[in-house]
């Protein structure tokens, strides 16, 4: 018996001659840290799987990086329910047989709730989309290539070590064309990627995702972050979104590029209209203001491991204050150039290790309050944000992990509006990796204090 008589869902969502081809799925969803969690099963029971779901430990998503269910203990380890949506069934380029499908997560139990990052991007954007407006995001991930090394420090060493290679392309920035070849799949996926290059530090670098609406975003980041940390390991290598791996070279980002649309147009963009600054609509303003408001909390998501806080630091294009400024790149806000349908802001502070589910999520809660609010931002900075005038550089960001996590807490509009089981999940296994790195004595502290104390 072929694998199309046995999976029917696999013929309705890919074309007869694809769906022939396909010997496993993969379905996956995040976890809180966003790592790409799942099960790989043979195409013969995708049908099985579509009308009853596959059933995972909930503690999954209370478990933090190094294997420990912090949170899940308390209820007995329940399960979840993880339900594939065929609308994102797409077959994989680097694993010919296998096709990966999305899964929308629910309770085993329907008096029970689950930490769902999807589901909440989800529910949040319902609630923007209530104010009337659709929220359109364009995600700009940054990585590094490492080749495994027991020799080097910390195991590790970039996979090409030139200077000065930022917007460099071709063999010396990319050898092999590992990089330009991972591209070329994740748009054969349909993820809408359309342009790669080696970033500024050695070995980095960054493919650009093409706007869309928000959760298809997040989907989009997700699967390319999954994506290539696989097709780096079936190279041999390790691709990293960790924030900031050497301490000779700066650190990677996620950036979000935000707009929203009303009936198919940019409500951020003046146009000309009464109220507008250099052709922005007050509700770019409001948004901003919203989010600005929010910045201390926000960074919890945008920002939300230890290592986040080694990048944000003078200089680095990472911003260290809450402030916005007209296409300025050292801000917490950036309004870009472009006015149209391009009319956007851009959050530049995101580590490149958020979740793209929850970093988006929470900031729509806070610029959707904004606009539901009309608030207004305070003035821009210009020039050197780093420096600027007291009266406008705005409040300095949380310089821990720590700090984030209690603006967090205080946080009533993103603790609402992610729901307790995020953000009670989230706060107890970060604090828990706060614990670990206490009482971890690092290499620092050897080469600094061994010999002379």
């Amino acid at each position: 018996m072929t694998t199309t008589t046995q999976a029917l869902a696999i013929d309705r969502a890919l074309s007869p001659t694809i769906s022939k081809t396909i010997t496993s799925v993969r379905l996956m969803y995040p976890d809180l840290h966003g790592v790409a969690r799942g099960k790989d099963m043979p195409a013969a029971e995708f049908d099985h799987v579509v009308e009853h779901g596959l059933c995972f430990c909930a503690a999954v998503m209370g478990t933090d990086l190094r294997h420990t269910p912090v949170v899940g203990g308390e209820q007995g380890y329940p399960d979840l329910v993880a339900r594939p949506d065929l609308s994102t069934l797409i077959t994989l380029p680097w694993e010919p047989g296998v096709a990966c499908c999305l899964a929308d997560l629910e309770p085993a139990t329907p008096d029970s709730a689950i930490a769902d990052p999807r589901g909440t991007l989800r529910r949040v954007v319902e609630r923007v989309c209530e104010l009337g407006f659709e929220p359109i995001v364009g995600p700009e991930l940054e990585f590094f290539l490492v080749v495994r090394d027991p020799a080097a420090p910390n195991g590790i060493r970039r996979h090409v070590d030139n200077l000065s290679m930022v917007y460099t392309v071709g063999p010396q920035a990319d050898p092999g064309g590992i990089v330009r070849k991972m591209t070329e799949d994740l748009s054969a996926l349909g993820l809408r990627v359309f342009a790669v290059n080696h970033e500024f530090m050695n070995s980095q670098y960054e493919i650009n995702l093409r706007h869309s609406g928000a959760v298809d975003a997040a989907d989009r980041a997700f699967r390319l972050k999954a994506a290539v940390k696989d097709i780096a390991a079936l190279h041999g290598l390790a691709a990293t979104f960790m924030g900031r791996p050497f301490n000779d070279q700066g650190g990677s980002g996620t950036h979000l590029h935000v707009s929203l649309s009303r009936e198919e147009r940019n409500v951020f963009d003046g146009a000309g209209g009464a109220g507008t600054e250099r052709g922005t609509a007050p509700e770019l303003g409001a948004f901003t203001a919203g989010v600005l408001r929010h910045a201390a909390s926000l960074m919890a998501f945008l920002n939300p491991t230890i290592n986040a806080y080694r990048r944000i630091l003078p200089d680095s294009l990472a911003p260290t204050h809450a402030n916005w400024g007209w296409d300025n790149r050292a801000t917490f806000i950036r309004i870009p150039p472009e006015r149209g349908s391009s009319t956007r802001i851009e959050l530049r502070v995101g580590d490149g290790a958020a979740n793209p589910y929850l970093a988006i999520a929470a900031v729509l809660l806070a610029g959707a309050e904004g606009i539901r609010e009309k608030l207004v931002p305070p003035a821009p900075v210009e020039g050197d944000a780093y420096r600027a005038d007291p009266s406008v550089i705005g409040e300095p960001l949380p310089q821990t992990l720590e700090a984030a996590l209690d603006a967090l807490e205080r946080d009533e509009l993103l603790c609402q509006g992610l729901g307790e089981p995020i953000v009670s999940t989230f706060l107890q296994i970060k604090r828990f990796e706060l614990g670990r790195h206490r009482a971890w004595v690092s290499d620092w502290e050897i080469a600094e204090y061994l010999h002379h104390l």
